[in-house]
């Protein structure tokens, strides 16, 4: 999926060893965006970083009883194809549920035949989250401890007031913002809720890193959102904005699987400290780059080409050879010089142009200084 291949240095040189588990992953055909996943196209993503996941339906528009008896079966399936030692299965489902289908109903027949959460799509499937219909979706994650993956994403507006009371109402609920819930972290920022979680889903490293510095390492999940993304696409911005932030070697396993894993386990979060509660400042320069590339980035996932912003980007490198951060910038070159060589050649099967996740790595890069890099 996507470029892979081209941006695995970055990943490496992070060297992160712990255990990966990916709480936001979708399989699904049907979907009016046109985005798709195969359960196959989906477990090959997760191999290139060897990962776990959490794996519930993209937007069905007849509904999701069929979709989630298939994310069941072929969860199933996969565990007993390839058992593990501790017969933990590396892939748990999701079932995913809207309102006009009973979704109460819905999500007890899903977890009594063995789905581990639930995903809920305001936007998508047109509901708001003070459905009177939800509360008893809600009322069983608070019976059972179950994790909730909420849609946070940039067509929905702020939860506030309804979150709250959701979150007071229902304290036995694990509720996940997906997408670093940025279109409620403004006012999230530096607060603590214990039952309340962010997922690293999302493009922009600004978003991810201000979750990680304002939210604590324990309440912060490893998701990609495949397949919009990748799987490795996702771990490399999660794992680089964590060590950027100063999480140490432990508060960034448990943000790269240990914290979801906990979940699905119906096991209490672990307390890893306080939000670091600071952003590094950025070298002026190379935020040049970063708003650049961050215009560019928007560009490719409408399907186009990123036109002069990748120009500017590029010319906004030419630092001098004794600068600080000389190393940051010929990264970011590096991966703009792959782009350029291989856009053309690279398929994604979706509206994003191809590249996308190479333009995106370098905004990424560029963002997060620090953090180790390819030799």
């Amino acid at each position: 999926m996507y470029a892979d291949d081209l941006v695995r240095p970055w990943w490496e040189a992070l060297g992160v060893t712990a255990p990966l588990f990916d709480v936001h992953t979708h399989v699904g055909t049907n979907d009016p965006s046109g985005f798709s996943a195969t359960f196959e196209q989906l477990t090959d993503a997760l191999s290139e970083v060897d990962a776990g996941a959490a794996v519930f339906p993209l937007t069905e528009p007849d509904g999701y009883r069929a979709a989630n008896d298939a994310v069941l079966a072929a969860v199933k399936a996969q565990a007993a194809a390839a058992p593990t030692a501790d017969s933990r299965s590396p892939l748990v489902a999701f079932c995913r549920v809207a309102p006009g289908d009973d979704a109460a109903a819905e999500a007890r027949r899903c977890v009594e035949a063995g789905a581990r959460g639930i995903k809920l799509h305001p936007s998508s499937d047109e509901f708001e989250l003070g459905d009177d219909r939800l509360h008893d979706v809600f009322g069983l994650a608070h019976e059972l401890h179950l994790p909730i993956v909420l849609h946070a994403g940039p067509e929905v507006d702020p939860f506030t007031g309804t979150l709250r009371e959701v979150l007071r109402r229902y304290p036995g609920a694990r509720i996940i913002l997906a997408h670093a819930g940025l279109t409620d972290l403004a006012w999230l920022a530096g607060t603590s809720y214990d039952n309340l979680f962010f997922d690293t889903s999302w493009w922009s490293p600004t978003d991810i890193v201000v979750a990680l510095a304002t939210i604590p390492p324990g309440h912060v999940l490893f998701g990609s959102d495949i397949p919009y993304s990748t799987a490795l696409w996702g771990a490399h911005a999660a794992a680089r904005c964590a060590q950027y932030v100063g999480l140490d070697d432990e508060q960034v396993a448990a943000v790269m699987g240990g914290n979801a894993r906990r979940l699905v386990d119906r096991l209490e979060p672990a307390d890893l400290g306080p939000a670091p509660g600071h952003v590094p400042v950025l070298d002026p320069l190379l935020e040049r780059v970063y708003v650049y590339l961050a215009a560019g980035v928007e560009a490719t996932k409408r399907g186009e080409s990123p036109g002069q912003t990748l120009d500017l980007a590029q010319h906004s490198c030419g630092v001098p050879r004794d600068h600080p951060q000389r190393e940051v910038f010929d990264s970011v070159r590096e991966l703009l010089d792959r782009y350029e060589k291989h856009a053309e050649h690279l398929t994604t099967g979706n509206q994003y142009a191809p590249g996308w996740d190479l333009v995106t790595a370098a905004a990424l890069v560029a963002r997060t200084p620090g953090p180790a890099l390819p030799g």
